[in-house]
């Protein structure tokens, strides 16, 4: 199968040395959703020997409209995102490694799911995972490949571990609302452009073409024509709890974590956000608003429907989801709708 890569190795920057370590890598995809599928998808045929890939939910109709690894079986089944795709990449390829985790992942999970990695690709929906991601690759010197979109709009930047600030360095505080594709919308091209930027810098490093890769922060919107490049190096902290010169990996201590838990002896899911993130009722407010929400006001509370169930957000950024006995599903609704 030598004549498979032909047209990648005629690419001379990659050659025949270069896709030698393309096919010695191991790459971790943390996500399996529009970005993980399409990142997999290109990264197995340019012949990754090994991919790991991370996700903790199943296929829904709404999901096939920009996520292409998936089928109408698959909504209708319901099957787990990582299964599908698993099944559809080894087809392409039938002798990728392909190792799947059905799962939430922790900063204890991702840790040892880095062992013997060579890059981490960020294809994920929310802030809390990329910090555990990140403190991760600054602990145990890996690369990874920051991406995220949402309407029109792409960003990507590449954090390597003693040669670029870190995520922690970007976001001293976390943003409290951030929007998503449940609460803005996002087209599939904006997808595709993120993936492919992600992909590039990927297949840089994988092949040994380091220094080709980008130093900036990328912002692109494709329906509007514009774009941005941001220098980052300036942000670069002494200070910084993950890649300064004390580092005490906060996103791996437990106390740092969003807790999702269900109150004993209620159908409800209870999640406490960390504490640099506590949304407030004029942000909740503001997401009802743009969704159309009906919801309920108080001095202490917004009270509004997730997903058809009954929610209370108080003054502390506390969340109650009333009727809901699974914490996975209590921190998809969380996610789906604060980032």
């Amino acid at each position: 199968m030598k004549e498979r890569y032909s047209r990648q190795t005629l690419f001379s920057p990659i050659g025949e040395e270069g896709q030698d370590e393309i096919s010695k890598s191991t790459v971790l995809i943390i996500g399996c959703g529009a970005l993980g599928t399409s990142i997999s998808e290109t990264l197995v045929r340019a012949g990754v020997k090994k991919i790991v890939l991370v996700d903790r939910d199943y296929v829904e109709a709404s999901n096939l409209q920009r996520q292409q690894l998936f089928t109408e079986q698959d909504a209708i089944e319901k099957t787990p995102k990582v299964v599908a795709a698993k099944r559809r990449l080894q087809q392409v390829r039938s002798d990728v490694e392909i190792e799947i985790v059905l799962d939430h992942v922790d900063g204890e999970k991702m840790d040892a799911l880095s062992v013997g990695v060579d890059m981490i690709l960020d294809a994920t929906d929310n802030f809390e995972t990329r910090l555990v991601m990140n403190d991760i690759a600054w602990k145990n010197n890996i690369p990874w490949i920051y991406g995220a979109c949402v309407g029109s709009t792409s960003m990507s930047y590449s954090f390597i571990p003693g040669e670029t600030p870190c995520f922690q360095c970007l976001l001293p505080a976390l943003p409290a609302v951030n929007e998503t594709c449940d609460t803005a919308g996002i087209i599939a091209p904006a997808v595709q452009i993120t993936a492919s930027h992600q992909s590039a810098e990927a297949l840089k490093w994988l092949s040994g073409n380091k220094k080709t890769m980008r130093t900036k922060m990328l912002t692109y919107d494709c329906w509007h024509n514009t774009s941005i490049e941001m220098g980052l190096s300036r942000l670069q902290k002494d200070t910084c709890p993950t890649c300064g010169t004390d580092p005490s990996y906060p996103a791996l201590q437990k106390e740092n974590e969003t807790s999702f838990a269900v109150l004993c002896g209620r159908n409800t899911v209870q999640v406490i956000p960390e504490k640099n993130r506590s949304l407030t009722l004029l942000e909740v407010e503001k997401v009802a608003k743009r969704l159309n929400k009906k919801y309920k006001k108080t001095p202490y509370f917004i009270e509004m429907k997730m997903n058809e169930y009954r929610c209370i957000i108080f003054k502390n950024g506390r969340l109650l989801i009333h009727e809901l006995k699974d914490v996975q599903e209590g921190r998809k609704i969380y996610h789906q709708y604060f980032g």
